[in-house]
């Protein structure tokens, strides 16, 4: 565990000891308080222990899942999560969508980019918190917008900057508020998925 910082607690969870490390010397850095965990079960403790508020879920690891630490969270702590995983396959990405993943990151990233990530998160609950109908000075993420971002991440090999970008710009091009754009990006992913769609058609 990494000393009191001050910007906000977040229970960090990789099964890859060095992503882990990484993660936590990371955040700590940028001023975060970390609690980390390398399986699902000791997630779940820490978590009814130190009530984090945010948690950063790998996916697939031994034993309990992330999804099934985002689970326990969601129903038993209230504690919002973000998923960041190795992949990114239509199965995985419906589920994160089921669980409502605060976002979904792609591996591998650099610090760099999830910090950015953990910092609208924060905002975004923070603005909960006060007044959900004041206007934002800084809008966060909406949960699609943050889903499809992951998903042009990985089907475009492009960093998180570089794919909101992308994502603005097939909003804009369409007349389209950027939440619509995401939500109809995300449904052709889910349309691509079904059976005897091509695997390869556009989006």
């Amino acid at each position: 565990m990494v000393a009191l910082q001050g910007k906000g607690k977040i229970l960090v969870v990789d099964d890859d000891r060095l992503v882990l490390a990484t993660l936590t010397h990371g955040l700590s850095q940028a001023g975060y308080e970390v609690i980390d965990a390398d399986n699902g079960d000791d997630a779940i403790l820490l978590a009814r222990e130190h009530r984090p508020d945010l948690a950063l879920l790998d996916i697939r690891m031994e034993g309990k899942s992330g999804f099934d630490v985002a689970a326990y969270l969601r129903e038993y702590c209230q504690v919002p999560f973000m998923f960041l995983s190795a992949f990114s396959d239509d199965d995985t990405l419906r589920q994160v969508k089921e669980l409502g993943a605060v976002a979904y990151l792609v591996k591998p990233l650099d610090i760099r980019q999830i910090v950015p990530a953990v910092e609208a998160a924060f905002a975004n609950a923070s603005g909960r918190k006060h007044d959900a109908s004041a206007p934002a000075s800084h809008e966060p993420m909406a949960q699609p917008v943050a889903m499809a971002v992951g998903v042009l991440m990985h089907r475009y090999s492009l960093s998180r900057h570089a794919a909101l970008e992308r994502l603005e710009r097939l909003a804009a091009s369409e007349s389209r508020p950027i939440v619509e754009q995401a939500e109809r990006l995300l449904e052709a992913v889910e349309l691509l998925s079904m059976p005897g769609r091509p695997k390869d058609a556009p989006t």
